[in-house]
């Protein structure tokens, strides 16, 4: 039986044998395309090229793409780990023509490695072809259709024409598009599948899409042909290895069969001995394990937005089914190293990141059990505000927010519900989950439409442009092509010296000055392979010669690439203070300051930060000449370089060597020493995300002034408290000590008033009926004395109501407080009523019968809830 490894592997040499490059996969995590939540088929890296706004250097490419789908028309969540097809994460295998072969080569070769090199059954195989779309004015596919009976010996009849929804392919709303021809396998005892063909039945299944891009698809919805055809293939892994490997399900690989081997080790239940719901509960921890591992290892992090919620969701969903298993303590992150034994070979990324990524998941796993106790605690407080009502079914608002917000298992709300003698509002709840589907499939839908070179005015024709700002900031060039858009000029030079925004590092500006005009560059971004200058100018601009010269403007570029080399000083003593598992997650690079985000669990404590800072600081005083050369990727991994999550980088890549202290891919612009630089100084470090920090920095002469103004401010402090530099902070901390006790014995005098005041406070109580209210506003007081009031009024009086409110911080607290011949007699309790009148301010809170608290923002709703507590108590007289 082959293994999965020599699965991935013949597919990739099959056609690498065919002059295809193999590329490596892209990461699950696209932080270069805003479109995407994740890598979800393996064309995404492909995109531009299929846009027509990016080339590369082959014509023919092949790989395994790793890519995650978690909603959509692609996969629903909730289907995960109850039936045995359906997974988060998965591989892609795919090859690609860019313009090269087309449909007959294409055919020929997945017959070839389906048959012989792989000897599937050819009774068992069924080819499907588009048949074609009147609306769009699109023919049967009868070209494909006649290759699968030219070039291969396909039965005839096993070749089916299906309509739009199943052989037409397009990218988006608009874009690229074209049929395609899909290759299932019949897997029925008898052969009888051919009418399960695209029926959604596991017993027929899709095993090979080949999509033929032919068309551009434009904003009002007609098509049109490419001026190159390309062809975009892919084949699930995990499918076809349980169709070699002649196993009834994907779990039965060697791809899945070794991690739900480890959950059973863990939980004490071997897979093949569970029951139905374990097994369920197995394939879902083992399915999201990978998942987790493979987008964390890609720079993602769960938290509570985007793709970091996305995450949350999956790694809660994982330990809720761990519970089905009797697993009530973090165990999820013991699988990482099983995934990584799997699958390191092929993306030893895996591999450099297995610490932390079993750092992130057991930390998440303690929150969520803590967050699990907490959902608890607020389906107790739904159900009781349903009693105070007289309701039976927690409406499905509520068991969504359960859900949703606190990782609350539903059929654990539903088990708790019916142990109360409730029920659950199942169709409101469906409502909320399809209202959440509608929301993750608009996040993931991809709208750009393919590049159009209407717009630009060449007046260079040339095959390619180039950058020469590395070496050159001042030459002479040429305009290929200008435009105008939103007010400003864009510019493409033949050889352009300005750099374009990428890898953190912002464009440069300068200035393009011809015979006639001078165009201001105010920014340089990256469109496709070319770099476009934002340019202005004071006056309309008509070019009759499109020579130019063109500068950067050094007084930024120069800090600029102080602060870059900096940031590639500070990411590896960051890895040697902190540890491995740090990396970057973004950048800032900018003429004025250095922004460095980076994943690490807490925050590094002052000394921590000091050795980080010096640690640059020795480096730069060390003079290091920097290493820039290219060479091919593997090369380049092997030196140890590090590549940048989010970064796309081709067959040859930029290595930035900082010898004996730091190797990184990189395309930007950096000094030729770390003397340069000059100094180096931290001016802040804080959170931005859960698992990920930021510090900002300064150098050179900005370095220098911060650390000017910062000694003025230090002296000028010493002056005022007549303290040394040395004594200031114990003098500060004496004031802070004296202020903070002062303030207490104020506090303390304050409440001793005001709980003194409760006699008078009964005297000038408000009637209502034969009710005494007593409602007093009060400015920055500690709850606790309102409540020492209430607790005075009701020992001191008779049918008292108390509601207090209290200022503090632009919201306002409520205390009130009843006595108990009102709770008894008039069945009044102050939980309620403080509860509902907190809601009018969009507050909320609640408590005991005779003493509860809440807390509102709206302050301009007060008068609202005074009248209803009056009005509350008026009722009370009516009723009697």
């Amino acid at each position: 039986m082959k293994t999965s490894k020599e699965i991935r592997q013949e597919f990739i040499d099959f056609f690498k044998k065919y002059d295809h490059t193999f590329v490596p996969s892209s990461p699950v995590v696209p932080l270069d395309d805003p479109t995407l939540l994740f890598t979800n088929a393996g064309m995404n890296q492909f995109k531009d090229v299929f846009l027509g706004i990016g080339t590369r250097p082959y014509k023919r490419a092949v790989n395994s793409q790793k890519c995650i789908r978690v909603s959509g028309k692609h996969n629903d969540l909730e289907e995960v780990g109850h039936d045995t097809y359906h997974h988060t994460y998965f591989e892609m295998l795919g090859n690609w023509s860019f313009g090269d072969y087309f449909k007959r080569e294409a055919i020929q070769w997945a017959w070839e490695l389906l048959t012989e090199v792989w000897g599937i059954p050819k009774e068992r195989l069924y080819a499907t072809v588009f048949a074609g779309d009147e609306e769009d004015g699109v023919p049967p596919d009868e070209e494909a259709e006649q290759l699968w009976k030219e070039v291969t010996d396909i039965d005839p009849s096993h070749v089916l024409r299906f309509g739009k929804k199943d052989n037409f392919w397009e990218m988006g709303e608009t874009g690229p598009c074209g049929p395609c021809s899909e290759i299932h396998i019949d897997l029925t005892p008898d052969l009888s599948g051919k009418k399960l063909v695209n029926a959604d039945d596991p017993r027929v299944m899709e095993i090979w899409n080949l999509v033929f891009i032919q068309f551009n698809r434009a904003e009002d919805g007609k098509l049109s042909p490419l001026p190159a055809n390309h062809v975009d293939t892919g084949m699930g892994f995990e499918r076809i290895v349980a169709v070699l490997q002649g196993v009834e399900s994907n779990y039965d690989t060697d791809i899945f069969q070794p991690i739900l081997q480890a959950i059973g080790d863990l939980v004490g239940v071997r897979y093949s001995e569970a029951n139905e719901e374990q097994q369920i509960a197995f394939r879902v921890i083992a399915d999201h394990i990978r998942m987790l591992t493979f987008s964390i290892t890609d720079g993602a992090l769960p938290s509570n937005e985007g793709r970091g919620y996305v995450l949350r969701r999956i790694l809660r969903r994982a330990a809720r089914y761990g519970r089905k298993l009797d697993m009530h303590e973090p165990f999820i992150y013991k699988l990482v190293p099983v995934v990584v034994d799997i699958n390191g070979e092929a993306f030893p990324e895996i591999q450099d990141k297995a610490s932390y990524v079993m750092e992130v998941i057991k930390s998440e796993e303690e929150n969520f059990n803590k967050t699990l106790d907490r959902g608890i605690e607020i389906f107790n407080s739904i159900v009781a505000g349903l009693r105070e009502k007289g309701k039976t079914a927690i409406p499905g608002k509520d068991v969504f927010r359960l859900y949703d917000t606190y990782g609350f298992p539903v059929d654990l709300t539903r088990i708790m519900a019916e142990e109360l003698n409730l029920t659950v509002d199942e169709e409101g709840f469906q409502k909320e989950m399809e209202k959440q589907r509608e929301r993750a499939r608009k996040a993931g839908k991809f709208t750009m439409q393919i590049s159009s070179s209407a717009d630009w005015q060449v007046l260079t024709p040339v095959e390619e442009t180039t950058f020469v700002g590395y070496d050159e900031t001042d030459v002479k060039t040429r305009i290929h092509k200008i435009t105008r858009r939103n007010g400003h000029y864009h510019v493409v030079l033949e050889k352009t010296p300005f750099y374009a925004e990428s890898g953190g590092q912002v464009g440069d500006r300068g200035k393009i000055i011809g015979d006639n005009f001078e165009l201001e560059v105010i920014d340089t971004q990256k469109e496709g392979d070319e770099n476009v200058s934002i340019c202005v100018a004071d006056e309309e601009v008509e070019i009759t010669n499109p020579e130019v010269r063109a500068v950067v403007d050094m007084s930024r570029r120069i800090p600029t690439i102080y602060n870059h080399t900096a940031t590639h000083l500070l990411h590896a003593a960051l890895r040697k203070v902190l540890g491995e598992h740090v990396h970057q997650a973004g950048s800032l690079v900018a003429p004025e300051y250095l922004r460095f985000d980076y994943t690490h669990f807490k925050r590094p404590d002052p000394e921590q930060l000091e050795q980080i800072e010096q640690l640059v600081n020795e480096k730069i005083r060390e003079d290091i000449p920097l290493d820039i050369r290219y060479m091919d990727f593997e090369s380049a991994r092997k030196k140890g370089a590090m590549a940048l999550f989010g970064e796309k980088y081709g067959d040859v890549v930029r290595v930035v060597s900082i010898p004996s202290f730091s190797v990184e891919l990189c395309g930007g612009c950096h000094v030729q020493r770390t003397g340069q630089i000059g100094t180096f100084v931290i001016v802040q470090e804080s959170s931005v995300a859960s698992g990920i920090r930021r510090i900002e920095a300064l150098t050179g002469p900005a370095a220098i002034r911060y650390i000017q103004n910062t000694r003025n401010v230090v002296q000028e402090v010493g002056q005022l408290l007549n303290a040394s530099m040395e004594e200031i902070p114990r003098r500060i901390q004496s004031l802070l000590d004296d202020q903070k006790s002062l303030e207490k014995q104020l506090q303390q005098l304050r409440s001793r008033e005001i709980i003194q005041q409760a006699e008078d406070f009964l005297q000038n109580a408000e009637k209502i009926g034969d009710v005494n209210l007593i409602i007093a506003e009060f400015q920055d007081l500690d709850v606790d004395v309102l409540k020492q009031l209430g607790d005075q009024l009701r020992k001191k009086g008779k049918k008292v109501v108390g509601f207090f409110v209290n200022h503090n911080n632009g919201r306002m607290q409520f205390v009130c407080a009843i006595t108990d011949d009102l709770i008894k007699g008039a069945n009044l309790k102050a939980g309620q009523l403080v509860k509902e009148a907190a809601q009018i301010a969009g507050g909320g809170g609640g408590g005991r019968p005779h003493l509860a608290t809440a807390g509102a923002k709206d302050t301009n709703k007060l008068p609202e809830v005074m009248k209803f507590v009056r009005d509350t108590l008026a009722s009370l007289k009516r009723q009697s």
